[in-house]
């Protein structure tokens, strides 16, 4: 099966299409964290909080599909063509890994949990809370490569 082939002005459009379906998926994403750690203490809350985080772990586990099956693969199928923007990528994507990891682990742990911890889940929150910063963070130093 043959690549699509694409001007350099379509690949731009396409890219930043890609890169503002990320940073508004992230805008969610981030909204939902701080509503879900605005709850505590969440023994008060646990009705409310079970909705909110099942919908704060649906956005989340999009937000992570759509960096790592939209953006990250669309740089690692040879679409890209620049090369500062292709070392950016293999650069930040190890670091950028970890934090869908820790994404994941927290989605596994809490996606269709009862609360039986508020301590662990508000420590578990916070911990995820610093990987999402980090990602953020390296996905901004990515972007930038991307729209220069």
């Amino acid at each position: 099966m043959t690549k699509p082939s694409y001007t350099g002005a379509e690949r731009r459009q396409r890219t930043h299409a890609m890169i503002e379906e990320l940073l508004q998926e992230r805008k969610q994403m981030w909204a939902l964290y701080w509503e879900v750690a605005e709850l505590q203490p969440y023994e008060r809350h646990k009705e409310s909080l079970d909705k909110i985080l099942n919908r704060f772990c649906q956005i989340l586990i999009d937000y992570i599909s759509l960096g790592h099956f939209g953006i990250y693969q669309y740089l690692l199928n040879g679409t890209e063509r620049r090369r500062k923007v292709l070392e950016a990528a293999e650069k930040l994507y190890p670091a950028i890994s970890e934090s869908a990891e820790a994404a994941l682990d927290f989605n596994d742990r809490y996606e269709k949990a009862q609360l039986t911890d508020p301590e662990r889940l508000a420590r578990e929150l916070s911990q995820l809370g610093e990987a999402l910063a980090s990602r953020i963070e390296l996905e901004d130093q990515l972007i930038d490569s991307m729209t220069r």
